[in-house]
């Protein structure tokens, strides 16, 4: 078997995806305020989980993360694993990785995605598709830093509370968010989410966002992505309206945040995240 990948849960990557390719996947937690824990991917969670008040969340564990990079490294039979993880400036993932690696005498290569959600995951893709065309465990490292570096992610929320109380965002661009209810636009950012724009409506702000999107697509061989947090029919329409804009178009996907993701970004978020340079999603 070639190289094994990798990921975290925070990577919205289908199920048919991650099967058909053999991804690995740990998952993140939520953390109820009665104590009740939750494994994102693993355990059912309660319906309401996102609108909860007082859940937390937490990052994949070193335990989780030794005992699937082990796994992967047995599925490898030799050929060594890459695991790509959501950015070391908004998880613990990324460190608890790094100490799972080390426990690998080398046989595992840990990547900053710089990013969170379907970026992640398009960025492990990347390393799939080099892993599958025969690229060995530092051509496959080699092939999601590049991936991450150039993938564009940006998201629409309603409010930035949820992000500005989980500490993913400043208390100077919730104030900007908030202000005459205002709806911002936000994108990553050197792997921290950033006010990109901000707009007095959200269907102003979802243009605006559309706008970026294809300026930032320019001819490239893209893939699209679009992600919500349970705005699946909206979600549907910006891709609709993306693939009449964006003209090189490799592959499209629409996927939902999650559960981890959505506590932090709330209900109603869109976003639209290009990934360049990847063969189409099979």
């Amino acid at each position: 078997m070639p190289v094994v990948i990798v990921t975290d849960s925070s990577s919205r990557l289908p199920a048919s995806l991650r099967d058909k390719h053999a991804i690995l996947q740990v998952p993140l937690y939520l953390t109820t305020e009665d104590g009740a824990s939750y494994a994102e991917g693993v355990d059912e969670m309660p319906d309401d989980i996102i609108t909860t008040p007082k859940v937390t969340t937490s990052g994949a564990n070193l335990r989780d993360l030794q005992k699937t990079y082990g796994q992967a490294w047995e599925l490898s039979e030799g050929d060594g694993v890459v695991a790509v993880h959501m950015s070391r400036r908004l998880s613990g993932t990324w460190s608890a990785a790094r100490l799972a690696a080390e426990t690998m005498e080398g046989n595992v290569r840990v990547v900053d995605s710089r990013s969170v959600g379907l970026s992640v995951g398009l960025t492990t893709m990347a390393a799939v598709q080099a892993a599958e065309k025969g690229a060995d465990r530092d051509e496959a490292y080699e092939a999601a830093v590049r991936a991450a570096a150039t993938a564009e992610s940006m998201i629409c929320v309603q409010a930035l509370d949820n992000l500005r109380s989980s500490g993913r965002i400043s208390a100077a661009s919730h104030m900007l968010g908030s202000a005459l209810s205002i709806k911002p636009i936000l994108h990553m950012a050197d792997g921290i989410l950033t006010l990109r724009e901000r707009h007095r409506t959200s269907t102003k702000a979802i243009a605006k966002m559309l706008d970026a999107a294809v300026e930032l697509a320019e001819d490239d061989a893209v893939t699209v992505g679009v992600q919500h947090c349970q705005n699946e029919e909206l979600a549907e329409s910006v891709l609709e309206q993306a693939t009449g804009r964006i003209e090189n178009i490799t592959s499209t996907i629409v996927v939902d945040l999650g559960d981890v993701l959505g506590t932090h970004v709330g209900p109603g978020a869109v976003g639209v995240t290009l990934g360049h340079g990847l063969d189409p999603l099979t």
